[in-house]
């Protein structure tokens, strides 16, 4: 009996042990996805706070606040032409800022839709609950797949309180989203869109781009004679000179100060020119931009403006600006530029236009202007050169015999074409009877021939691989497109010699829309559930050569002309924009087109995965700029670094952009079950 009791006692207390190990088990289960779901949302509150630090109004505050606001901020993510809000609709409890994408802002006037404004990466806009009560009284809808981050009202009017800085920023933001003038001084976050540039507005981009001027003035002694003066203006064809003590600046004489003081007889020609000057003189620091040049010109009456190192007249002079200067250089504004391609007639004026956009590049990245804001500008000018190119092609042969779409491929269908690299274009007309068949491929045969043709007088050569409209494989009808597409994503290993994946990024610069978006439905169609596209897609993607070898060193070219150099299109690039283009065709994301957007769109979307999508596109956009700035300095394509021309932090910065992509690499051979190795 003592025997079966304690037996019992023994069962009953494996159980309760048991129960207490399943307990304690799910606990460490519960406790370690918790700790896993709160160490994503931490991570990714960080992301937030630290994009908003960069952007008015929020860089006012401290990061721990910031880590306050975006723990309560909603992400939005909005549909190419759909609305966050519209006229009359009830107001939100949240404003917004743009985190990528466009967001245009639109009223009713005169029974028709017109532009207010635009907004980029970083604007802020929806403001009207903060200042009013009643609806919303324009549209904000978006102009392509966007991402907001929606901040609670309630959660960011402490702060408004708190600090009248920022209230007074809001104040002016909201003030000038309401009105059709769209001078945002103070803004420093926005770039107009070029290509829906008015007349009547100021652009934004005016307060980035530089200006050129002189930077060898005429530096004269407060001693010298005005006659003297007057003979080194002549003899150096200026209209000015600036009078100088101790290599810094105490006056100016202008032409006008000798028309108005010398030639009225109220001063002698044998006086010293101290008499002459004004002064002091206007001095501003180097790298002024356009509209903060202009500006500073109208508040004190001036016609000329001292660059000094430091931007006082203490320092010494690096030059002089004049109203003719600020002339010029508003005559490259991106706005400017799309009208004279319009206007343009030839590759010759074309080629002008682009030219002017080098200029503009090559300053905004002087100025540290995000690359996102460069980007918008670079490809509604390319995109406006391209489109005028059809155009002129057309106006030659006649009008095309139906309907069709020209689509930019590759980096340009990417919208991240700021150098001029190599030109990829496709055509696709609309199906017609067998009968008139031959003839529409002729006719559209000749179109590309000589729009490729224009565009290589303009700088885009012609494409290495072939890969253009003009040849006749890849211009042809819908149908065989459609056939092509297919063979592409549906017997891969068949076709493998043929399958390009840069003819999965396109964006349509001419012709039918309807085109194009039986494109895009077919590839969506395609993909699902397309095992063996994605296991050749993913195995290409990992072949690209490491850019860094065992011992963490840049692997460079062993041979050739670029022996020693990095090649940072493939090795660095590449693997990025590969990587990107093959998520976003696994998940069925349509619309977003660019690298950078692509892997911010796969952060909302696969959140497990954020921090490494996150920083893929950081990356990303730190190697184009290494790309575009090589580009610039040696006017190439920007493909091969030569490392020994850069500085010890560049090359650090350089090697750490090249390590999300071993995390990126992993991803893909888990998520497509992968073996290949990189």
């Amino acid at each position: 009996m003592f025997i079966f009791i304690t037996f019992c006692l023994i069962l009953q207390f494996i159980s309760t042990f048991r129960s207490i190990q399943a307990l304690f088990k799910n606990s460490i289960q519960l406790f370690t996805k918790d700790f896993k779901t709160q160490f994503m949302k931490n991570t990714f509150i960080y992301h937030i706070a630290d994009f908003l630090s960069a952007y008015q109004p929020f860089s006012m505050l401290t990061s721990v606040e910031l880590q306050t606001i975006a723990s309560t901020i909603k992400i939005i993510n909005i549909e190419k032409n759909n609305s966050l809000f519209e006229i009359n609709d009830v107001l939100h409890d949240s404003f917004y800022i743009v985190a990528s994408g466009t967001i245009t802002l639109t009223v009713i006037s005169d029974a028709e839709e017109t532009l207010l404004n635009k907004c980029y990466t970083g604007d802020i806009f929806g403001l009207r609950p903060f200042f009013a009560k009643n609806n919303y009284q324009m549209t904000a809808k978006a102009r392509e797949e966007s991402i907001i981050y929606a901040i609670p009202i309630a959660t960011f009017r402490p702060f408004v309180n708190q600090n009248s800085e920022i209230l007074n920023f809001l104040l002016e933001s909201f003030a000038v989203n309401t009105k059709s003038s769209l001078d945002r001084t103070s803004s420093g976050k926005s770039i107009s869109d070029p290509a829906n540039y008015n007349e009547n507005q100021s652009s934004d981009v005016l307060f980035f781009q530089n200006l050129n001027y002189n930077k060898v003035p005429l530096c004269v002694n407060p001693s010298q004679t005005i006659q003297d003066v007057a003979r080194l203006m002549t003899d150096n064809l200026l209209d000015n000179a600036l009078i100088i003590q101790n290599n810094h600046p105490i006056g100016i004489v202008t032409d006008s100060d000798f028309r108005s003081k010398v030639a009225t007889g109220k001063l002698s020609i044998t006086a010293t020119i101290d008499a002459l000057m004004s002064a002091p003189v206007i001095t501003v620091a180097e790298n002024i931009s356009v509209a903060e040049a202009q500006l500073i010109l109208l508040k004190h009456q001036v016609s000329h403006l001292c660059v000094t190192y430091d931007g006082t007249n203490n320092s010494h002079i690096k030059g002089i600006i004049s109203e003719h200067d600020i002339v010029v250089s508003q005559a490259n504004n991106p706005g400017v530029l799309i009208k004279e391609i319009k206007k343009s007639q030839n590759g010759k004026e074309l080629k002008q236009v682009r030219n002017k956009l080098t200029d503009i590049i090559q300053s905004s990245l002087e100025k540290n202007i995000p690359l996102t804001h460069i980007n918008a500008i670079c490809t509604e000018i390319t995109f406006a050169i391209s489109k005028r190119a059809v155009e002129l092609a057309i106006l030659e042969l006649g009008s095309p015999p139906t309907d069709f779409a020209w689509l930019s491929i590759g980096s340009q269908g990417r919208k991240e074409q700021l150098l001029l690299t190599s030109q990829d274009s496709i055509l696709i007309f609309d199906d017609v009877k067998e009968d008139r068949h031959r003839d529409v491929k002729d006719y559209f045969l000749k179109l590309s021939k000589k729009v490729v043709a224009l565009l290589e007088k303009v700088g885009y050569p012609e494409s290495k691989n072939g890969t253009m409209a003009s040849t006749i494989f890849w211009c042809k009808s819908l149908t065989d497109w459609s056939k092509q597409y297919n063979n592409w994503m549906n017997t891969p290993i068949e076709t493998k010699d043929e399958i390009i994946s840069i003819f999965f990024d396109y964006e349509l610069v001419f012709g039918s829309q309807k085109i194009e978006d039986t494109l895009t439905d077919l590839i969506v169609k395609n993909s699902k559930n397309n095992v063996l596209f994605f296991d050749f897609l993913g195995n290409d993607t990992l072949k690209k050569p490491a850019p860094l070898n065992f011992f963490k060193k840049f692997t460079v070219e062993e041979e050739g002309i670029h022996k020693g150099k990095f090649d940072i299109k493939t090795k660095a690039l590449q693997p990025l924009i590969d990587s990107a283009r093959l998520f976003v065709l696994q998940m069925n994301i349509k619309g977003v087109n660019s690298t950078y957007l692509r892997f911010k769109q796969l952060a909302i979307i696969d959140t497990k995965h954020s921090e490494i999508y996150l920083n893929c596109a950081e990356a990303f956009l730190i190697l184009s700029k290494f790309r575009t700035l090589e580009g610039l300095k040696n006017d190439s394509d920007g493909q091969y670094i030569n490392l020994d021309e850069l500085s010890k932090i560049d090359k650090e910065k350089l090697k750490n952009a090249l390590s999300p992509m071993r995390e990126m690499e992993e991803l893909i051979k888990s998520r497509f079950q992968l073996t290949q190795f990189s």
